[in-house]
C-alpha cells in the first residue's frame, strides 16, 4: 500500500487550499452574519460554486464520472486529502459540489438511476443546480438497524403510497433541496434484509410535510436536520431506485466511500483545531510560562498530533481497499474509521477549548461548532456500539478459521514442572 500523494492529488490539494485561504475563509464572517439573518443560501454561494468548477475543482469525489460528466473522477485514495482540505470549513465542499448528502445521492443513482431517473435528477445533481436529502432515520426506532425501519411503500397499481416518519435528514431545510431518496419497507414480512426499497420523492409531492428543523446541542443548521411525514405520498413506480428489496444492498453501498469523505473531513477539522491549540500556547502566559512550556499542554499537543496521524493513516488505508477490494471487502476498515475518527476529534478539540479556556466555549473560535460536530458524528455515522459489535464479529470470525493456532505459543504445564 502506497499512501504517498500523486502528483495530481499534491497538484489538486494546493488548488483547493489556495481556494480555500483565498475565496472562502475572507467570507466566514459574511456567511455567519447572512445566516444568522436568516439568508439561506448565502448570497455567494453561486458564484464561489461557477469559480470553483471553472478551476476545475468540482465533483471531485466520484471515482465513476464518465467522460461526459463534470468533475475529476478521482479515486478514493485521491480525494480523501482533498476532503481534509474542505472539512476545515463546514461549508466549503458545498463550494466544490462534494457535501453530502448530495454525494451520497450522486453515488447511488450513478450505480442504480435509470436513464429517466439520471436525466431529471442526477444530471442537475452533478451540475450542482439543485439540492438533495436521504430520508432514512426515524424517530420511533433505532435506525441504527435498517431493518427496525417502519415507513411503508405500497404498489397500488402505477403508484407507490408512503407512509411514515423521518427525522435528522440533512438537506430537507435547504431551500433549494428538490427530491429525497426515501427508505422504507416494501415487503415487511420478507427476509430482513429484502424487505426495504428506496423510492425518489420529489419534494414538493402533495403528502410530504417539513415538521422542523430539529437544534443539534441546541444549534440549529440552516439546510436542516429535519423532522417530516409523509401522508399518502404517491409517487409513480418509475420512481424505484434499483429493484424492491434492493434497499439494504443500496445504503450499504452509498454509505462506503462516504465515511471516507466524513472521516477525512473530520481529520481536517481536527488539524485546524490543533493548529489552534498550539498557536494559543505559544501566545498566552499563566504563573509565568508560556502555556506550551507546561507539561500538560505539552503532552496534549503531543498526544493530538500522534492521534491524528494515526487516524489519517487508517482512513487512507481504507480509501485504498475500497478502491482496490470494494465496500465490502473494506467493511471491518469502514466500521473502523466510523469509531476511530469522530472520538479523535471529540478529544483533540476538547484539549483545544481547554488551552482556549472560556474563549474556547464562545463562537470567537469555531472549536465550539468542531465539538458538535465531533460529538453528533459518534451517532450520525451510526452509533460507536454498532460498529464496534461490527468490528468485533468479524474479529471473532477470523478468530473462528484459525481456531487452536495459538496453542503453539503456549507452554505444556509439564515442561513448566520439568523447569
Amino acid at each position: 500500500m502506497d499512501f504517498a500523494y500523486s502528483a495530481r492529488t499534491e497538484n489538486l490539494r494546493g488548488q483547493v487550499r489556495g481556494f480555500l485561504d483565498q475565496h472562502i475563509v475572507p467570507r466566514l464572517g459574511q456567511w455567519q452574519r447572512e445566516v444568522a439573518a436568516g439568508a439561506f443560501p448565502v448570497s455567494f454561494m453561486e458564484d464561489l460554486k461557477a469559480l470553483a468548477r471553472s478551476e476545475g475543482l468540482w465533483n471531485l469525489f466520484l471515482p465513476s464520472l464518465g467522460a461526459d460528466e463534470p468533475g475529476q473522477g478521482l479515486s478514493n485514495l485521491e480525494y480523501a486529502p482533498l476532503a481534509e482540505i474542505m472539512g476545515r470549513v463546514s461549508w466549503a465542499s458545498e463550494v466544490f459540489n462534494c457535501n453530502a448528502p448530495d454525494t451520497g445521492n450522486m453515488e447511488l443513482l450513478h450505480m442504480f438511476a435509470s436513464d429517466e431517473q439520471r436525466e431529471r435528477w442526477l444530471n442537475p445533481l452533478l451540475n450542482g443546480e439543485i439540492r438533495s436529502a436521504f430520508a432514512m432515520t426515524e424517530p420511533d426506532v433505532a435506525s441504527s438497524d435498517a431493518s427496525n425501519i417502519q415507513t411503508l411503500i405500497r404498489r397500488e397499481g402505477d403508484e407507490y403510497v408512503i407512509n411514515g416518519r423521518k427525522w435528522f435528514i440533512t438537506n430537507a431545510s435547504h431551500p433549494e433541496c428538490a427530491f429525497l431518496i426515501v427508505m422504507g419497507k416494501t415487503d415487511p414480512d420478507g427476509e430482513p434484509r429484502r424487505q426495504q426499497s428506496m423510492v425518489i420523492v420529489p419534494f414538493d409531492t402533495p403528502g410530504v410535510e417539513l415538521v422542523r428543523n430539529i437544534p443539534v446541542m441546541h444549534h440549529l443548521a440552516p439546510e436542516g436536520h429535519s423532522e417530516l411525514i409523509f401522508r399518502d405520498v404517491r409517487v409513480p413506480v418509475g420512481n424505484l431506485l434499483g429493484a424492491e428489496g434492493d434497499g439494504f444492498m443500496m445504503a450499504q453501498a452509498r454509505l462506503g466511500p462516504g465515511r471516507v469523505h466524513h472521516c477525512m473531513r473530520a481529520i481536517g477539522m481536527a488539524e485546524l483545531a490543533l493548529e489552534l491549540m498550539v498557536e494559543r500556547a505559544l501566545e498566552r502566559k499563566t504563573f509565568g510560562r508560556y502555556l506550551h512550556q507546561h507539561g500538560s499542554v505539552s503532552e496534549w499537543i503531543a498526544r493530538s498530533r500522534m492521534e491524528i496521524e494515526q487516524a489519517r493513516l487508517l482512513v487512507l488505508k481504507t480509501a485504498w481497499m475500497i478502491d482496490n477490494v470494494g465496500a465490502k471487502g473494506a467493511r471491518k476498515e469502514i466500521a473502523m474509521i466510523k469509531a476511530v475518527v469522530p472520538s479523535m476529534l471529540n478529544g483533540v478539540v476538547d484539549r483545544a477549548m481547554q488551552v482556549f479556556g472560556a474563549m474556547g466555549l464562545t463562537p470567537d473560535t469555531p472549536l465550539a461548532d468542531l465539538w458538535i460536530s465531533s460529538r453528533c458524528l459518534r451517532i450520525a455515522d451510526g452509533p460507536d456500539e454498532v460498529h464496534l459489535r461490527s468490528i468485533a464479529r468479524l474479529e471473532i470470525a477470523e478468530g473462528q478459521e484459525r481456531r487452536g493456532s495459538g496453542s503453539d505459543y503456549l507452554t505444556p504445564p509439564e515442561v513448566l514442572r520439568a523447569r
